[in-house]
């Protein structure tokens, strides 16, 4: 799934990305709206870790992401 779908479908995603970065705030998640480097800067400042780490997690976040969608999509198809 690249970003682009992601932010078209941020309402939906944001629940599993608030398990995933539980020190960002309301505001944080409105500000982010589904923007890759929105929410890489955001987990950056918030968790204190490098750029390259942030969009490592974002990146990894975006391929479950991905691999949740394809599993959803064969179920329904069954």
């Amino acid at each position: 799934m690249n970003w682009d779908q992601i932010e078209g479908k941020w309402k939906r995603f944001t629940g599993s990305a608030r398990e995933r970065w539980g020190k960002l705030s309301d505001n944080d998640w409105d500000a982010i709206a589904g923007k890759k480097d929105q929410l890489v800067g955001r987990i950056q400042e918030r968790y204190g870790i490098a750029k390259a780490e942030a969009e490592k997690q974002a990146d990894e976040w975006s391929r479950v992401l991905n691999e949740s969608e394809r599993e959803s999509d064969k179920a329904l198809r069954l």
